[in-house]
């Protein structure tokens, strides 16, 4: 039997959180896959839609790092409401004694000023709960991989608990297996890609393709390859209301339209060994990613990369440990994208926006794009 009276239920609504710079970018994805009433929100965007458009978007959606459902709002004056709110939820009704869940809070601009302590509150409301309910009983916490994820957002003395319908980040697609210093989140990629506006018409390349992650998410979004592809499990299959029979239907009919890859369309290389066996361990994780052109080759030696897009996050402070050599490699990077690279397009990801000048060409425009803790800045240089 539905429960019925959760927040989500009731509205049919639910908050999607993204990183920030790729909003307005996730705004319109999540629009193309059905997503209802959208606006933009802290750190994400609130949509309305079915069950079937929230479980589009947990599988298919690129730009996307968790999608929450709100069981219930409150004013939190103290930490006594949060534990008082928690109290009001039904928490046996959306999962059983034998699942393990954590708490994860945030608070800010409020009364409450200390997250851990407020998730800490809520855990607690849960577990008496469950104690109240099944004479003691109560479900085990796991902070590292729970079966329920409980995010508890606290803003100007509002506060909102949700349920995570995605479960781990949906940043983490499941072909990384293999990595190398400070990679590019997975997310941060897909939206590169976007950004570029590449689709196919000629070749992409990437010269200094570290663990592949730019690759694999250009041969991702080619070939139609669903972000959570290679995803086992989502928070969702833990909603009371999950219906099995609309979830196969909405995975199948995303991997009835994966398509092959044409021969040479998507390659890449890299100087350091450890980064060219980590890309071609974690392509192969995907389909066709076999097919991909992988080379060990530092860029200066190639021959050149003619009428081509070009997308690569060079190497810089944290994976250099030097701020000069990083500013050296981009000048020679520079110097290659002038004399090999004719009629070429090329977007760069800058971790560090001080290192853009050393490449000494004239930018298209300068995209502002979080990665991590970096405030980098997405770049596109124009070869004529």
């Amino acid at each position: 039997m539905k429960a019925a009276g959760f927040l989500y239920q009731v509205s049919a609504t639910y908050f999607a959180q993204t990183d920030s710079g790729v909003e307005e970018l996730a705004m319109r994805e999540a629009e193309a896959l059905g997503a209802d009433q959208v606006e933009q929100g802290f750190r994400g965007f609130s949509f309305k839609g079915s069950a079937e458009v929230l479980y589009r978007l947990n599988y298919q959606a690129r730009l996307i790092t968790r999608i929450l459902a709100p069981l219930k709002e409150f004013r939190c004056r103290d930490t006594d409401a949060i534990y008082h709110a928690g109290k009001e939820i039904d928490w046996p009704r959306l999962f059983p004694v034998e699942k393990t869940f954590a708490v994860f809070g945030t608070v800010s601009n409020s009364v409450v000023t200390h997250s851990k302590f407020a998730s800490l509150r809520l855990k607690d409301a849960i577990a008496d709960t469950f104690r109240d309910h099944l004479r003691g009983r109560r479900p085990g916490v796991d902070t590292v991989s729970p079966d329920m994820r409980i995010a508890l957002y606290i803003n100007n003395n509002q506060g909102t608990i949700y349920l995570d319908t995605s479960g781990d980040s949906l940043h983490m697609r499941g072909y990384r297996e293999q990595s190398v210093p400070a990679p590019m989140r997975e997310t941060v990629a897909a939206a590169v890609i976007r950004m570029s506006g590449w689709q196919g018409e000629r070749p992409l390349y990437d010269p200094m393709c570290g663990s592949g992650t730019l690759l694999a998410e250009a041969l991702m979004h080619h070939c139609l390859i669903p972000a959570a592809y290679l995803r086992k499990r989502f928070g969702f299959e833990q909603l009371p209301d999950f219906d099995p029979a609309v979830w196969k239907r909405v995975q199948s009919a995303a991997d009835e339209k994966i398509r092959e890859i044409e021969p040479g369309l998507i390659g890449g290389s890299d100087i350091d060994p450890r980064a060219f066996e980590a890309s071609s361990v974690n392509l192969q994780k995907l389909p066709g990613g076999e097919d991909l052109l992988l080379r060990r080759r530092d860029f200066r030696s190639l021959d050149g990369l003619e009428n081509r897009t070009i997308i690569t996050n060079p190497p810089y402070g944290i994976r250099l440990k030097d701020k000069e050599q990083a500013g050296t490699l981009l000048k020679e990077f520079g110097d290659f994208l002038k004399q090999k690279c004719a009629g070429s397009t090329a977007y760069v990801y800058f971790g560090d926006r001080e290192q853009i000048k050393r490449v000494g060409l004239k930018t298209a425009f300068k995209q502002p794009l979080r990665s991590g803790g970096l405030d980098g800045r997405l770049c596109r240089f124009d070869m004529y």
